[in-house]
């Protein structure tokens, strides 16, 4: 088993190759910026709409407000307690050696590791998931009567995956996530555009923005839709993030949660408002299949939607890059020798072998299970929640020591006690629907949830 303890000092990292070669600190503020908008602003926004229909309009964006301010305010907390121990001479690069320095316990490492763990791999999947959907709708339009699969798209970009997983370091990754920043604009525009034409066109279906008949199921759906919120607004890996950032780091990781926050702004809003608004409870988990119905005409120019599904693809690249460094990074601290270089033949063999077989699982288990909404959901409740909601306010609170009778130990109290009853109630139910879609499908479906 990999050993996962942390380093007892800034002179033990030399000496660690998965410190060295994945989490190098080389980057500014704006690359974390980057780094954050790839991690958070992504290809799920499409599932707001759906999301949406457990909540209605109100409780909907009432609900999307909150969730950003408090992982704002979360994501800040958790910069300030890093910066915190560096400055006390314990520099930490990984959320689990953090969890496990500030809570004083070793069983929290290990915690931390599972959840990580689950996050990424769940993000992983579903990255990839989504993006052979995307290519499957390219190719229905332009073949409508083509044989080829989900399954099949689902492999050539788990091919892209593991070619893009050579790229040694989350640094190398910056000019990319730039890249996936514009991108994320670019589709988001697309998508609102699109769905504001299909919602003036002659062949919009029509709306409904009722909640569940049953109170026992608006609850269900109620939470739900939070923890895919949750899924989408978390990241999981903001430790790993700010350990790219060339020390000394302060104020530079706020910079980057403000660049970030802008373009969650403009892209989240604007995707949830337009896609609720034309097709509400009717939205799919993937608005895009809303508008490119299968054996029907599109809903809005070819053209317009094929270019956001193009610009999605490649943003899911990047996605997919950014979230399996946590678990490269495990696995090159024991496989390869920092002591000798990044591309040595030593070091080179291993990690094409990893990352390959990483990625090859990730896209199997994508083409066996392609439940999209769900697992956005269940990713949500079990990882984002308490990695981002959680745990930031508890080492906070340790580490900085705000009286008891302060706003701020109050405030964090109430997000660590509130967002708990969430997360289990949004754990339970996104398992629920998960079993239920679960009897739809076959392991290899062509339709995805």
């Amino acid at each position: 088993m990999a050993d996962l303890s942390p380093p007892d000092s800034f002179s033990k990292l030399s000496s660690d190759a998965g410190a060295a070669f994945v989490l190098e600190s080389k980057g500014q503020w704006w690359h974390a910026g980057f780094h954050l908008t790839t991690a958070i602003v992504g290809p799920p926004i499409l599932t707001l709409p759906f999301a949406f229909r457990g909540l209605g309009w109100g409780v909907g964006f009432v609900c999307l407000t909150v969730m950003a301010a408090v992982t704002f305010y979360s994501y800040y907390l958790l910069s300030k307690v890093l910066e915190l121990c560096e400055k006390q001479g314990r520099r930490h690069i990984r959320f689990r050696e953090l969890a496990a320095d500030v809570l004083g316990s070793g069983w929290m490492l290990y915690i931390v590791v599972f959840i990580q763990a689950a996050v990424n791999t769940g993000v992983g999947v579903a990255a990839i998931l989504l993006g052979g959907e995307c290519l499957e709708l390219m190719y229905s339009n332009i073949y409508p009567k083509g044989e080829l699969k989900l399954y099949h798209f689902i492999a050539m970009v788990t091919m892209g995956m593991i070619i893009m997983s050579q790229l040694p370091s989350f640094h190398s990754l910056r000019y990319i996530n730039f890249l996936s920043l514009l991108l994320s604009l670019a589709y988001a525009f697309f998508i609102a555009f699109a769905s504001i034409l299909a919602g003036t066109s002659d062949n919009v279906p029509p709306r409904d923005y009722s909640l569940e008949s049953t109170l026992s199921a608006r609850v269900f759906s109620a939470f739900t839709s939070i923890s895919i919120f949750a899924a989408i607004f978390g990241n999981g890996i903001l430790p790993e993030i700010q350990a790219t950032l060339a020390p000394p780091v302060g104020g530079k990781m706020v910079k980057g949660l403000i660049m970030c926050y802008i373009v969650i702004f403009i892209t989240f809003y604007s995707s949830a408002a337009s896609g609720y608004w034309v097709f509400g409870n009717n939205s799919n988990s993937n608005i895009l299949k809303n508008l490119l119905p299968k054996n029907e005409s599109p809903l809005a120019p070819t053209w317009i939607l094929l270019l956001a599904v193009l610009f999605i693809l490649l943003q899911l690249l990047a996605i997919g890059m950014v979230y399996a460094q946590v678990a490269y990074e495990i696995m090159e601290r024991r496989s390869a020798d920092a002591k000798q270089g990044v591309f040595s033949r030593r070091n080179l063999i291993p990690r094409l072998i990893l990352r390959t077989l990483y990625m090859s699982l990730c896209g199997l288990f994508a083409a066996m299970f392609p439940f999209f909404g769900d697992i956005n959901s269940v990713v949500g409740a079990i990882g984002f929640i308490p990695l981002d909601f959680i745990l930031p306010m508890v080492l906070y609170n340790i580490t900085h020591k705000p009286p008891v009778t302060s706003i701020t130990y109050w405030v964090n109290l109430f997000i660590v006690a509130a967002f708990s009853g969430v997360g289990l109630l949004g754990c339970f139910a996104s398992f629920r629907n998960l079993v239920l879609d679960s009897k739809k499908f076959k392991l290899f479906s062509s339709h995805v949830v």
